[in-house]
């Protein structure tokens, strides 16, 4: 006879894989993946839109300059007009704002508060805002400067800019370009993927559980096998579709990418293909030794790792949740307690890629309950060895203790119905 968590688990497998459903996602998914990877190239692309500007500068402290190609500046004679003028003229006339800037004493930054104006026949975008302050504090300041006796020029000649090149030596004496913020972004985003996709499925599992317990079939399946198979069973299959449909997702984006990138849009895509090779060649940004310096094998196996131990972790206590309860609206007293910590480990992330090796990053990398995603942060920057290993039999034994504990609760919630739970009467049943 098969044992009863293998029938289980195709159980649980094939049922989700034959929905419409998950094979709806798991295409539309993969093109929304593929269209947030080409759209910011495409947008970067489009011609911004032309704004066209009158100035009213009663102190000429705007003089004709080079500025952006978007923004075409006009400027009135002040010795001709006045502010109820140029509004007037500014109404019938085919510009899109008018910056008014009045006669004062000492730029000070409450005079400019209060007197300097921009109108527009719409609200003014953030962006022009924006480059008119710049326009602004760039000419004031070298008023002040002039005033003061001393050159502009001067000053723009001192200003330094410095990027300094970092390396990492290894014990051999081995050095390779640091890739700090490819690997910041790397670990974020993998320490993100592993929170979306834990807790999607996790919840598939309460909900799972829910409905076999509401529909009673729960009460026909145990007369068969144990509770506790028939727990992990379920565990095992939905993951298994977790693992199924991400390795689709992954694929088809790839595709879905390609093919979109090269077929419809192949000038973007070799304008992108050259910035990219440029940007490989400045000095102090070398994208190739970058990427090399990356282990990407180790973060992949420990992707594979963290995400099958933080969901069976985690799982495990959704099905004990939804086994305790018969409506969904009732979880919401037990499902804070259980992703605090989910999200705890999220909001550090920031932390913990900016310094993957201090004392928050270590401690966060160790508790079972963070440490998938605080620990795939830090994978990127090549931690040592021993703590991978450390944390990763501290999250093992943290599985085994709570898949005991929540099939306890499992055994005695799937055949409780009708009775409001409280988490006095769980740490009975924890008892029995």
């Amino acid at each position: 006879m098969s044992n009863p968590i293998f029938l289980i688990i195709q159980r649980e497998f094939l049922s989700r894989v034959r929905k419409k459903s998950f094979i709806l996602v798991t295409l539309i998914v993969p093109v929304a993946l593929a269209a947030l990877m080409f759209a910011p190239g495409l947008l970067a692309s489009m011609p911004e839109d032309s704004k066209r500007i009158i100035v009213l500068d009663e102190p000429s402290l705007l003089l004709p300059h080079e500025g952006k190609e978007q923004y075409a500046i006009e400027y009135l004679d002040p010795r001709e007009t006045n502010l109820e003028l140029a509004k007037t003229s500014f109404r019938d006339s085919e510009y899109d704002a008018l910056l008014y800037i009045p006669s004062g004493s000492n730029w000070d930054p409450d005079f400019i508060k209060n007197n300097v104006l921009l109108f527009g026949k719409e609200d003014p975008s953030m962006e022009l805002q924006g480059y008119l302050d710049y326009l602004l504090e760039q000419q004031i300041d070298k008023a002040k400067l002039l005033k003061n006796g001393v050159d502009p020029e001067i000053i723009a000649q001192i200003k330094t800019n410095v990027t300094i090149q970092s390396f990492t030596l290894d014990d051999e004496g081995n050095d390779e370009q640091s890739a700090v913020p490819i690997k910041m972004a790397l670990g974020y985003f993998t320490g993100l993927l592993i929170y979306i996709f834990i807790f999607f499925y996790a919840v598939q599992v309460m909900r799972g559980v829910m409905e076999e317990k509401s529909s009673r079939i729960v009460e026909v399946i145990i007369s068969s096998v144990r509770p506790y198979q028939l727990m992990m069973g379920k565990i095992i299959g939905i993951g298994l579709v977790g693992v199924v449909q991400f390795a689709i997702w992954i694929g088809l984006s790839g595709i879905f990418y390609t093919v979109i990138s090269t077929v419809f849009f192949p000038e973007l895509f070799a304008e992108h293909a050259a910035a990219g090779n440029a940007a490989a060649k400045i000095p102090g940004l070398d994208v190739i030794d970058m990427l090399r310096s990356i282990d990407f094998i180790t973060i992949s196996i420990g992707f594979l790792f963290y995400f099958f131990g933080g969901y069976f972790l985690y799982s495990a206590l959704f099905a004990a949740v939804g086994s305790a309860v018969d409506q969904e609206a009732d979880t919401q007293q037990f499902m804070l307690p259980v992703t605090i910590p989910m999200i705890l480990a999220l909001t550090t992330t920031v932390s913990v890629v900016q310094e993957p090796n201090g004392t928050l990053a270590f401690w966060m990398s160790m508790i079972p309950l963070t440490s998938p995603i605080t620990m795939m942060a830090r994978l990127p920057f090549g931690i040592p060895l021993w703590e991978v290993f450390l944390s990763v039999a501290i999250l093992v034994a943290t599985f085994f203790i709570v898949v005991g504990l929540a099939g306890k609760i499992y055994r005695v919630g799937i055949l409780m119905y009708g009775k409001k739970v409280t988490w006095k009467e769980l740490f009975k049943w924890l008892k029995y």
